[in-house]
This record gives C-alpha cells, structure tokens and sequence, in this order.
C-alpha cells in the first residue's frame, strides 16, 4: 500500500473515532472511555509510523517539506502528552471531554495540514514505486508500535 494512502486511511480511522466520542453524550463514561482507548491506540501507531518510517523518508526524498515535517514532529509532542495524560484520566473528571475536544481539534489541524500543504509535493517528489515500497514497511512496522504515548519519538522532543 501507497504510504499516504496508508496515513489517510489512518486519519479516516480516528476521525471516525472523533464523531463517536462527539455522539457519546454527557453520561456515557464507559463508552468515551473505550473509544478514547482506541483513539490512543491509533494515534500512538499512526505516531510512531510516521515518526520513524515516513518522516525521514519525506525529508531525504522531498527536502522542500522538511519544515513542515519539524513542525509536525511538534505537533505530536503536544498530542503524545495529551494521550498520556487521557489514557490515565477517568472519564467523569470534569476536564476529560475538554481535554479529549482540544486534543481532536489539534489532530484535526495536523491531519488538515499534512494532507493538504504537504502530502502533494512528498507524492510528487518521491513517486508511486517508493511510496509503495515505504507504505509495505509501515504496515509491518504498526505492530512494533509502543502502548505507551511517551515512547514515540516526539515525546521527548
């Protein structure tokens, strides 16, 4: 599978996530619960992938986008702690569905930005064979993936 195709799949995934946490309602503790379980579960692979695969990919086939790469790289610090801070968080806590719409609205921006401003020119820069070949090696590497949201990479950044 193509690498973007790959990420978009995953962006499709959460976003799906997204709106059945917004369709909860106020007292479905258990059920906001296990989605953002999920959504901690997808993100932290779809973090992980990137970060160590499809970003130093993007960067050395389509140098053009590095400074959008580093600011993504920041942009999962930011949400890497966030899913750490959610995945400890009982869902009655007054700030949990606060903290869960600040954290899809910050996915939201990244996902808007990488698939619009930069995902065209890595596309066109590195073409349809390497990001095959890129997209086989992130497939696998989804079970190597951490459970913890601090041991991506960005964490520490």
């Amino acid at each position: 599978m193509d690498a973007i195709v790959l990420l978009k799949d995953d962006h499709k995934t959460v976003e799906k996530l997204f709106k059945e946490f917004e369709k909860a309602g106020d007292g479905a503790y258990k059920k906001k619960r296990d989605i953002v379980d999920k959504i901690i579960d997808e993100l932290v692979t779809h973090t992980y992938i990137e970060e160590e695969i499809f970003y130093p990919a993007a960067r050395e086939g389509a140098p053009d986008t590095t400074d959008h790469i580093l600011e993504s790289v920041e942009e999962h610090h930011v949400v890497v702690w966030m899913l750490s801070e959610l995945k400890e968080m009982d869902p009655r806590d007054e700030r949990f569905d606060a903290k869960v719409t600040v954290l899809m609205e910050n996915v939201r921006h990244h996902v808007e930005e990488e698939e619009e401003e930069w995902f065209p020119q890595v596309r066109e820069a590195m073409g349809r064979n390497r990001l095959q070949e890129i997209g086989e090696r992130m497939e696998k590497a989804k079970s190597q993936a951490p459970g913890d949201p601090l041991a991506v990479s960005s964490a520490s950044a």
